[in-house]
């Protein structure tokens, strides 16, 4: 039973996946990306992780896909752009810079765990669980003790992105010296 609801739910995540990376209309494109975070809440149910399956559910799937759906409704999608002009020339060749860097990256940090991995052991052993809300109350000091101003940050930052999409967004209606 474990395979099945593994191999649904790694369908669920490549399927969705793709549809965020080849849907050429955003709003489907981000549709794509909720069913994408619903594939990993249940990869996470299955390794008994139901509160982080809940947040991804809560936060991911449900708040940030939706401030994602709205400013995507904002910026106005029945637009066309032309796609052929562009307005940065050296846009494309440093994404393919940073891309590339991010792939040696990813490939240092495999190689080096395997690494560590073979030193170490073979596994995370698990601590012995007497009190079931531990880990919630360890996650929560955590968050609001150790990592609040970053909290805090985050939580500012995506206001001000809000705001401002607004602001760019907004259509200025002519004054009457102007019309003039």
């Amino acid at each position: 039973m474990e395979l099945v609801v593994f191999v649904l739910a790694a369908a669920m995540i490549l399927v969705g996946g793709l549809g965020v990376v080849l849907r050429s209309h955003p709003v489907h494109a981000a549709l794509s990306l909720i069913l994408t975070l619903f594939g990993v809440a249940v990869m996470f149910v299955s390794q008994q992780a139901h509160f982080l399956a809940a947040v991804q559910v809560i936060v991911y799937a449900g708040a940030i896909v939706v401030l994602f759906l709205f400013v995507i409704m904002l910026l106005g999608v029945d637009r066309t752009e032309d796609l052929k002009t562009e307005p940065f020339k050296v846009q494309r060749p440093l994404a393919v810079i940073v891309g590339l860097g991010v792939v040696g990256l990813v490939t240092a940090a495999v190689v080096t765990s395997r690494d560590v991995v073979a030193t170490r052991g073979a596994g995370i052993i698990e601590p012995a669980m007497t009190d079931p809300d531990s880990n919630i109350r360890q996650l929560s000091r955590s968050v609001f003790g150790d990592y609040v101003v970053a909290f805090e940050v985050t939580s500012v930052l995506l206001v001000v992105a809000v705001v401002g999409t607004v602001l760019l967004t907004r259509k200025v209606k002519p004054t009457s010296k102007e019309s003039q």
